[in-house]
């Protein structure tokens, strides 16, 4: 066997750990596995997506103590599937899609206190943003660790925790799901032990066990008002729960809208492309910032279920009806066939081919700060 494909082999075995898929498939035959990759139908699979009853998103969702998407069952991937993904060709990639990343800007304390006392939205990287939302500290998934799990990242955060606490020790945490690019235990652990977290449901005694005493569980559509006005939702998203000592779907997934006074934040954790959208938009018209995921959608065949192409990152945006798009997740971990930076480049060579309207995207680099004026 080819070098290279004994290195696919030993990435789908650390894979089966991470997917928790049974390792009686490992003894299935490889000439099985590496097939070409089965087609995928685009417009089948939005049809689906269509025909979904946007009631169900207030239906109930757990049983037996698994939670699911009751809207559209996500049905269960094997390790065979997972095989045939790691072993079956690549995409083509240029070089140039494959070597470029985002930007890393320096001084991110000076930018920040530069601010003064104006609300932000700073790009720590992947899924973790510092932000001050009406004077609080928020922090979403917060990952600062050189891996998640296995995936090593291109880019360093752009601040670190104990830059962080110099700015300020006050911080609320909201963390979306269980993944590891999402949840790091060696990042949570080192944030102060009376850092506010608000988690979806199931994984209030994990952060209590790594020091934690201040934890809020969150169901879909629930809510909380917070001291200074601000209100946070728990909403649905698209997709699925896995790490070690969790069962698959044990916990449950979800997004968050921060809801201010004077601005809305909405943060995506992961998602497929869902009827949520635009029910979360109806629910609660005038978000200013949609954070995005644009990350690990190659291949189609294997992610449209639980991760967004840059077209329906973008149709999920106009469904949120939000004033500002900023995509997530790229730039740092390569999570799916497509190189780490390449989403960045796909959504800027979407805006230019479908005339959509610049002022409406915010692209940072590592480390980027928006200041709300």
């Amino acid at each position: 066997m080819k070098k290279s494909k004994i290195s696919r082999w030993l990435k789908a075995a650390a894979l089966l750990i991470i997917a928790g898929a049974a390792a009686r498939s490992i003894l299935l035959s490889c000439s099985g596995c590496a097939k070409i990759a089965p087609d995928f139908d685009e417009a089948a699979w939005h049809a689906r997506v269509t025909e979904t009853d946007a009631d169900a998103l207030y239906a109930p969702h757990k049983k037996d103590g698994v939670f699911f998407n009751p809207w559209l069952a996500m049905g269960k991937k094997g390790f065979l599937t997972l095989l045939r993904w790691r072993l079956a060709p690549d995409q083509d990639y240029t070089d140039a899609e494959k070597q470029f990343l985002p930007k890393v800007i320096p001084d991110p304390v000076e930018r920040i206190r530069a601010a003064g006392d104006k609300d932000f939205i700073f790009w720590v990287g992947h899924a973790t943003f510092f932000m001050r939302i009406n004077g609080r500290y928020w922090l979403t998934d917060p990952m600062f660790s050189d891996r998640a799990l296995l995936p090593k990242r291109r880019t360093p955060p752009g601040i670190t925790i104990d830059e962080i606490l110099a700015i300020t020790d006050q911080i609320t945490c909201v963390i979306t799901h269980n993944h590891y690019d999402h949840l790091d235990e060696r990042s949570i652990r080192a944030l102060p032990d009376f850092t506010r977290f608000f988690v979806p449901l199931g994984l209030k005694e994990f952060i209590i066990d790594l020091g934690k005493s201040d934890v809020t569980e969150m169901d879909w559509w629930e809510s909380k008002d917070m001291e200074d006005g601000t209100r946070l939702v728990c909403t649905p998203m698209q997709h699925w729960s896995r790490r070690f000592g969790q069962g698959f779907d044990t916990t449950l997934w979800a997004s968050f809208l921060i809801k201010a006074p004077e601005v809305s934040v909405y943060v995506v954790g992961d998602s497929g492309y869902f009827k949520g959208y635009r029910e979360i938009g109806s629910r609660f018209p005038g978000i200013d910032y949609a954070l995005i995921p644009t990350t690990a959608y190659h291949p189609r065949w294997f992610m449209h279920y639980a991760h967004m192409n840059i077209d329906e990152a973008v149709r999920a945006f106009n469904d949120l009806g939000a004033s500002v798009f900023i995509p997530t997740q790229w730039g740092v971990f390569p999570l799916g066939d497509e190189p780490a930076g390449y989403p960045g480049l796909d959504l800027q060579r979407t805006i230019a081919e479908k005339n959509l309207d610049p002022k409406q995207f915010l692209i940072l680099d590592i480390g980027g700060l928006h200041v709300m004026e």
